[in-house]
């Protein structure tokens, strides 16, 4: 077996559409920033026997994934990218149905990486006079993750 360096710009990133089975690919993302310690809380341990050393233990588990890229719309009927629609979609909703579903995986992995329920909340978009339109939204798991096997 051989280690690979592996090209961050092939991580396969897609949301699970509104019907709930049909999963859509999140199109012209340029970054994908996986951020494992998102939202990790600890609490403080130090007790006077620590020896003046400060002491911790974690008390939550956290993680996110910052995509970006570029915004695209159909130029004849106007639609967006459906991956970049539904992220947007859920970003506008609020409690329960604020929650969607995110996986992703290397080409190499056999297995998705998936967040069963997360919450969705799209970045600024837009840009300068020679610029195109940019594109973000920062995902945050909800609950534990899960694999399943990648086809």
């Amino acid at each position: 077996m051989t280690q690979r360096r592996i090209n961050a710009r092939d991580i396969i990133v897609q949301v699970r559409a509104a019907d709930g089975v049909t999963w859509l690919g999140i199109g012209n993302l340029n970054t994908i920033t996986i951020k494992p310690g998102e939202n990790e809380e600890t609490a403080d341990t130090t007790v006077n026997d620590s020896g003046g050393n400060y002491e911790s233990e974690v008390m939550q588990r956290g993680i996110s994934v910052e995509l970006a890229g570029l915004q695209t719309l159909d130029h004849l009927t106007g639609a967006a990218d459906a991956g970049q629609a539904r992220c947007e979609e859920l970003a506008t909703k609020v409690a329960y149905e604020s929650l969607g579903a995110l996986r992703f995986r290397h080409p190499l992995q056999a297995t998705w990486k998936v967040w069963p329920e997360a919450t969705f909340s799209v970045g600024d978009q837009g840009g300068g006079h020679n610029a195109k339109g940019s594109w973000s939204c920062t995902v945050r798991r909800s609950g534990a993750s899960t694999t399943t096997p990648a086809p």
